[in-house]
Parts: C-alpha cells; structure tokens; sequence
C-alpha cells in the first residue's frame, strides 16, 4: 500500500484538510498540484514541501479554471493519478433568514466545485483506464439538522455524484467519498448568520478532530491497492453525535 510517486490534485490546499493532505501525502512520496484561492498560502506550502509540488491558483467554480487546472497537472507530471475535491464553504443558516448568496456560493463551491474537478480529470483517467476520485462531503451529507439545510443539500449532492460515477466507472475509476464530522479548520468561518454564530459554543462543545486526521483518511484510500476501492469513510470526534 503506497502513495508514492502518484500524482494528486488537492482543491482547498491553502488551509486545513486540504493542506494536511498535501503534508501527508508529500510526506507519502506523492507528486502534488494544489489549488486554491490564497496564492501567498500555496506558494509557502508548495516551498515547504519540496520539489514534487507544484501550485495553480484557481477558483472551483470556474469550469474552465478548473479544466487548466487538470491540463497544468499533466503538462508538470505526465498524468493524473488522483484528485481531492476538497474546497468547500459551510455559511450555516436557517432558511427563513433568506441568505440567499450564501445558498448560492454554496451551491458553486460545494457542488459545481466538485463536478468541475471530476470533468478535469475524468477523461484522461478513462483514457488510461484507471484514476482516483476522492470527494470530500460531510456528516451534513448524512444527516440534516436546523440551520444546515443548504449546506446538507450540497453535501448530500456530493454523496450522489460519488455514487453515481461509481457505478458509471465501475472497473476503472476508484471512488471515494469522506464524510468528516467536525474538524478544527477555517470552515466555520464562513458562517456569517448572527443567530448560528450565537449558538455555536453550545453545538459544538466537545474537541474536533485534527485535519491530519481526515489526512490520514485520505491517504490509506489513496494508498489502498488498486483493486480495492474505499468507497466511503465516515469519521467523527468519539463525542460527536450529529
């Protein structure tokens, strides 16, 4: 079981699970490309890593970013052996509070986001006849509870996509789908709702996992042998009971 000498696409790299991966998988012997928003962060992750990163400044949302993104990775590597869509927002809120631009950035990041990685690379994994999608969705793609209505309709989105390429790739792709409780990143700062932001204390009152945590995730499924697919992994903090 390795990942070395595989190349990986991170979206969300800049912070949090997504870097986490990076060091993990850099640490695994991985070629990586990551890709975010925040050039400053990928540059300074990219330089500590080493010689088998690159980075690309891009936007999920955007289907023909997304799409260079997938060309660069080839162009720097020679191929693409896995992708991590990870890039997502979480601007929690209840439904009568009519958010309506949170619904949507939502919706770009967290579904189109996803979709727009999977198109970068699908062909060229079909092509070669083998490839890895791993779609990071949530335990909001499990359950849904008050404020999270959105956010779990785009995590649930990402449980159906994951299930609907496996069975349509069936024999050459592998796919994953991580479903992480709550974890210690910069997620929850895009929760801009005063109400939610007022309870949050009293939701989550318990520790959340690491990043690394959710990294190691990822790199036993990549690391996995070819003819085994992971196809989802759920993980929680032990006291988590969302």
């Amino acid at each position: 079981m390795s990942a070395e000498g595989k190349t990986v696409i991170i979206t969300g790299a800049s912070s949090g699970i997504g870097a986490a991966t990076a060091r993990r998988l850099a640490d695994a012997g991985a070629n990586l490309m990551l890709a975010a928003r925040r050039e400053d962060r990928l540059k300074a992750l990219t330089e500590e890593l080493g010689t088998k990163v690159r980075y690309r400044v891009t936007d999920v949302t955007d289907h023909a970013d997304m799409l260079k993104l997938g060309e660069d990775t080839i162009a720097a590597f020679g191929q693409v052996d896995a992708i991590v869509n990870n890039a997502g927002i979480m601007p929690l809120s209840p439904l009568a509070n009519r958010r309506v631009a949170e619904w949507d950035q939502m919706i770009d990041v967290n579904i189109k986001g996803v979709l727009y990685g999977i198109d970068a690379v699908l062909a060229h994994m079909l092509e070669r006849g083998e490839g890895h999608v791993l779609n990071v969705s949530s335990v909001a793609g499990l359950v849904t509870n008050p404020t999270s209505a959105v956010y779990s309709g785009t995590k649930h989105a990402v449980k159906a996509i994951s299930e609907g390429l496996r069975k349509e790739t069936a024999g050459k792709i592998r796919v994953t789908t991580i479903y992480p409780g709550a974890v210690a990143t910069e997620l929850g700062q895009s929760i801009k709702d005063p109400d939610v932001l007022a309870g949050l204390r009293d939701r989550f009152n318990y520790t959340p996992l690491a990043a690394g945590d959710i990294a190691e995730a990822v790199h036993f499924a990549i690391a996995s042998p070819r003819n085994m697919a992971v196809n989802e992994i759920t993980i929680r903090p032990i006291e988590q009971t969302l």
